[in-house]
C-alpha cells in the first residue's frame, strides 16, 4: 500500500498553515481588494467584473485587439469573447479597423463607454485611496516595490527550465 513507503509517511507529516501560506494570503486579500471594488460597479452599472475590467482597459482610449485586452487583464480567450460580446450588445464598445492588419479589428468605448468609463474611474479611484489609506506614504512605496519584487521573481521561477 503507497501508505506504507516511507515517503507517502513523510509526506503526510508536511502540514500545511494556509493562514500563513503567502499564496493563500495573497488569494484571500486579492478576492476581498477585487470584491471591494466590485461593489461600484455591480448593481446600479450592471457590469461583471470582466466587463470592469474591459472598460478599465479601454478607459485609455486606445483601441485594442480583444486578445490584448485578454492579456492585460488575465482573462482566457472565452471569457474575453463572452464580455465583449455582451458589451458589444450594451452598446459600450466597437470594432473599429486594425490599420496595420486590415484582417483584424479592435475594439473601443463607444461614446456611451466612456461616459461609464468617465462616471466610475473617480469612484473606483477613490474607493483605491480609501483601501490605501490603512498604509503610510512610505509603506505604499515599499508594497509597490515588494510587489514588484514577487512578480519578478514569480516570472523568473515560470520560465526556468524544469528540473
Amino acid at each position: 500500500m503507497a501508505a506504507d513507503k516511507p515517503e507517502a509517511r513523510q509526506s503526510l507529516d508536511v502540514s500545511l498553515d494556509m493562514d500563513n501560506f503567502f499564496p493563500y494570503q495573497l488569494t484571500q486579500l486579492q478576492s476581498s481588494v477585487s470584491d471591494n471594488i466590485a461593489q461600484i460597479y455591480t448593481g446600479h452599472f450592471e457590469l461583471s467584473r470582466h466587463e470592469w475590467r474591459i472598460v478599465a482597459v479601454l478607459g485609455t482610449g486606445k483601441a485594442l485587439s480583444a486578445k490584448c485586452i485578454g492579456g492585460m487583464i488575465n482573462l482566457e480567450k472565452m471569457q474575453t469573447s463572452r464580455a465583449i460580446a455582451k458589451m458589444m450588445a450594451k452598446h459600450l464598445i466597437t470594432k473599429v479597423e486594425d490599420r496595420s492588419d486590415k484582417r483584424s479589428s479592435l475594439l473601443k468605448l463607444t461614446p456611451k463607454g466612456l461616459s461609464l468609463h468617465r462616471e466610475l474611474a473617480p469612484m473606483v479611484l477613490a474607493r483605491e485611496q480609501a483601501l490605501l489609506s490603512a498604509l503610510t506614504t512610505e509603506e505604499r512605496a515599499q508594497l509597490k516595490q515588494i510587489m514588484d519584487k514577487l512578480f519578478t521573481q514569480s516570472r523568473a521561477i515560470q520560465t526556468q527550465d524544469p528540473d
